[in-house]
């Protein structure tokens, strides 16, 4: 970051323009946070603001995801939730005629839209944090709650500072090793990635609790020198229609209009790199020629979607794979009842090792068997010839070994579904998770009002 600025020096025009966007990136990398004057208030019991990248019903992530069901579930649970977006979303996506309030599904998302935004990175988060304050203040929260990464803490820190009030914060990936795993192995001696690092140690340090999906992801907080103590396990989780009975296939195909008599192996998820879907893809073409009724169905889209159809196609496979790009949440509920097999082949890096994602949860209470690479983050979830099998990653003539076993015989796979959505029902749901965020709310609130009395 520094070099980039350095060869700028003395440049005029667009060029002064880069050096100025980037010495202000380098600044909030570096030591800056946002400066709020004191500003405390009797905050409310049973209130909490949350700061959010982003939310339904502009993105339909799993990030968005996973929020919607946390503010609902908290809700059902007693507690009133108000949601804040980062500056100048979901406008600055192409929602360009975008309210500055939406409630969906009972939850309240304010969008903090002013009419003018700073050019500066630094300039955004005070605007931001000057912005959050002036809510907050009208909310009254007795807990502010965010996520990853780090710039969200950096301006909820100085608001919960400002207003004498707990924060939280919620560690749902390591963003720095999402950054470098698009890029060589330099990346990860690089400042950037080093400052980046930094940052988030820092504001997990400075947080009154971190909160993380899973055992692989705090072992790496804890690794950091965050206490044991200090650190909540929330684990991504199913609620709503998952909830329900699950179709039969045959339902569910039907309403797909897909043929009710195939065989049926794919994931939803999104379609980029670290998914390994390249080996998905090489696996199937392993398995064709011995399953002529076998299917593959990639749901989601993303910037591997490209190669992975010309890989099809090069295969001579493209007849029988089926990509449906992005769709809605209940379609993509309808595609895990669909399929025989869910597929979760990630690649290993120090992301996939760590991250516990959502779609394979919602696979398993949809009692379908799961069959991922062999990772710390996904060992959490399948319990290997319980509820799925594991593959060694980045092996896909293993991972069509593995396919074979469980597309061959379907008691298994009805055995294995049974006991997966057995587990999830009885240890992911998001009511539960509600339950264990409002006890430690309780504590944080109660120990803080002690601590500045």
């Amino acid at each position: 970051m520094s070099g980039a600025i350095a060869v700028l020096q003395g440049r005029t025009g667009s060029m002064e323009k880069q050096r100025r966007r980037l010495e202000s990136e380098l600044k909030v990398f570096s030591s800056w946070s946002p400066a709020l004057p004191a500003a405390p208030v009797e905050a409310e019991p049973r209130r909490v603001l949350h700061l959010l990248t982003n939310s339904v019903p502009h993105t339909g992530s799993g990030y968005a995801r996973r929020t919607h069901s946390i503010l609902t579930a908290q809700q059902e649970a007693g507690w009133e939730t108000l949601a804040a977006t980062r500056l100048g979303y979901p406008v600055q996506i192409g929602a360009l005629t975008a309210k500055k309030r939406d409630i969906v599904d009972g939850v309240r998302y304010e969008r903090i839209l002013p009419g003018h935004i700073s050019s500066t990175m630094d300039g955004r988060l005070q605007q931001q944090a000057s912005a959050l304050l002036t809510i907050a203040r009208e909310f009254r929260p007795s807990v502010i709650h965010t996520t990853t990464h780090f710039v969200n803490g950096l301006v909820v820190r100085e608001v919960a500072n400002a207003l004498e009030v707990p924060w939280v914060y919620e560690v749902r990936g390591q963003l720095a090793d999402t950054w470098a795993s698009s890029r060589d192995e330099a990346a990860r001696s690089s400042e950037r990635y080093e400052l980046f690092t930094a940052r988030e140690s820092d504001v997990m340090h400075s947080a009154d609790l971190v909160v993380t999906l899973g055992e692989s992801m705090k072992r790496n907080i804890t690794a950091l020198g965050v206490p044991d103590h200090k650190i909540l396990i929330s684990p991504n989780a199913v609620g709503g229609s998952y909830l329900e009975p699950p179709l039969g296939h045959r339902d569910a195909r039907q309403a797909l209009g897909l043929d009710p008599n195939a065989l049926y192996m794919g994931t939803v998820s999104s379609l980029v790199g670290y998914e390994g879907l390249d080996d998905l893809v090489t696996a199937f073409a392993l398995l064709a020629p011995r399953l002529p009724k076998l299917k593959l169905v990639l749901v989601g889209d993303g910037t591997a979607a490209p190669g992975l159809k010309d890989q099809v196609e090069r295969l001579g496979l493209s007849d029988r794979t089926i990509f449906t790009g992005r769709v809605r949440p209940e379609q993509a509920r309808l595609f895990h009842l669909a399929l025989d097999v869910f597929v979760v082949p990630r690649k290993d890096s120090a992301v996939t090792q760590a991250v516990t994602p959502l779609k394979p949860v919602e696979a398993l209470a949809s009692a379908r068997p799961v069959v991922a690479s062999d990772l710390d983050a996904l060992r959490e979830i399948v319990q290997d010839g319980v509820n799925g099998r594991m593959a060694k990653a980045e092996d896909p003539e293993r991972l069509a070994e593995v396919l074979l076993e469980l597309l061959d015989d379907e008691g298994l796979r009805r055995r294995m579904g049974i006991a997966g959505r057995e587990y999830v029902l009885a240890t992911r749901t998001w009511q539960a998770n509600a339950q264990a965020y409002g006890q430690a709310y309780e504590t944080l609130a109660s120990n803080y009002r002690r601590r500045v009395s």
